[in-house]
């Protein structure tokens, strides 16, 4: 299934969507870019070959887990009255796009100046700027990323109790994954898009209300979009946009190809670990409400197996450049270091 490098696959079609996938949303929801994509499989979970997809690590969007079955009714209503008055972190932007940064990362880059701000706010005034913004407009847009944690109230919780916790420990058994790290509360504005990024965790991604466009590139395409240093703040974004992209500084970018699906209420999609994906909600589909099931991958081999799979050089590749950085102890250079040590010995063939 995965493209290969970063060519373009002659049978790729964004027009291949099937009349299931087309229900609730239409192509005017979905924004234009320049590289083709082929659907990602959608499946039942009981179906064999979502198994195969899920052990060979490749996306996969499942539609009758019922994992977030007791969520299904979660709207802002709901969620104001029931989710209780903790702190929750809502990021602003003046653009539909909020590329994450890591606010620790930014004493390594003074001159950095995020694209978004983040703010600690009540759901109440959440939901009261969205109001506003619906009835009079506004410059600003809002995304809230929180933590589901036991800050939340009595009937989230029994929600949070009700999801089909069975099934999905059965994955992580199944696939020898570790420890689930987080569930993270993503709701955002129609339109809001999180750029192109990759994890270094499994991802099941459960969608609850709204529709989502999630499209991923696997961990080969990593020449085409060029991910930010590690020691950047937006370490694991590509520093490509893809609205606008300039291909004099990221030429490869003209050679991407992806896969891509649109994720409805119930609808659970797999997003492997080093997976790029890049999520927008659907222009003029209201608001979304996602939630997000981390996990660890599972434990590294003690034997590595050659060829090298492409995640394993991505792993390969943070590693060294953060053991130079705490070697060098300046993270600004490491960049000229590698460059100088590959520079006329590592970019061409020998005989």
């Amino acid at each position: 299934m995965p493209v290969t490098g970063c060519s373009p696959d002659s049978s790729i079609s964004g027009k291949a969507r099937s009349a299931e996938e087309s229900q609730g949303w239409s192509e005017a929801q979905l924004r234009k870019y320049s590289f083709p994509t082929r659907p990602i499989p959608r499946m039942s979970h009981t179906d064999p070959r979502a198994e195969v997809l899920i052990d060979n690590e490749e996306p996969v969007v499942l539609t009758d887990t019922n994992l977030v079955y007791p969520a299904l009714k979660w709207d802002l209503d709901y969620l104001q009255e029931n989710i209780g008055t903790g702190d929750f972190s809502v990021y602003i932007a003046k653009t539909h796009k909020f590329l994450y940064y890591d606010e620790k990362k930014m004493v390594n880059f003074k001159n950095f100046k995020p694209k978004s701000r983040r703010e600690e706010m009540k759901f109440s005034e959440f939901v009261e700027k969205l109001h506003k913004i619906e009835e009079v407009g506004g410059d600003d847009r809002y995304y809230l990323q929180q933590t589901l944690n036991d800050t939340v109230e009595k009937k989230i919780v029994v929600d949070f109790l009700g999801f089909n916790w069975n099934w999905i420990n059965k994955q992580q058994t199944k696939w020898n994954w570790g420890q689930l790290t987080s569930n993270l509360l993503l709701i955002g504005m129609e339109g809001n898009v999180t750029p192109a990024h990759y994890d270094e965790q499994q991802n099941f991604f459960a969608q609850i209300k709204g529709y989502k466009r999630c499209i991923l590139f696997p961990p080969d395409q990593f020449d085409c979009l060029y991910p930010y240093p590690v020691h950047h703040p937006c370490d694991r974004q590509s520093q490509v946009d893809f609205e606008n992209p300039d291909y004099e500084r990221f030429p490869n970018f003209r050679n991407l190809a992806g896969y891509e699906a649109v994720v409805g209420p119930g609808e659970v999609l797999y997003i492997p670990m080093y997976w790029w994906h890049h999520i927008e909600s659907l222009l003029n589909g209201g608001v979304t409400i996602t939630v997000n099931f981390w996990y660890k991958g599972a434990p590294t081999p003690k034997r590595i197996e050659y060829p090298l799979k492409a995640h394993q050089k991505v792993a390969i590749m943070r590693n060294i450049e953060k053991m130079l950085g705490e070697a060098l102890g300046e993270p600004h250079e490491v960049g000229p270091l590698l460059t100088k040590m590959i520079k006329g010995r590592y970019d061409q063939s020998f005989s």
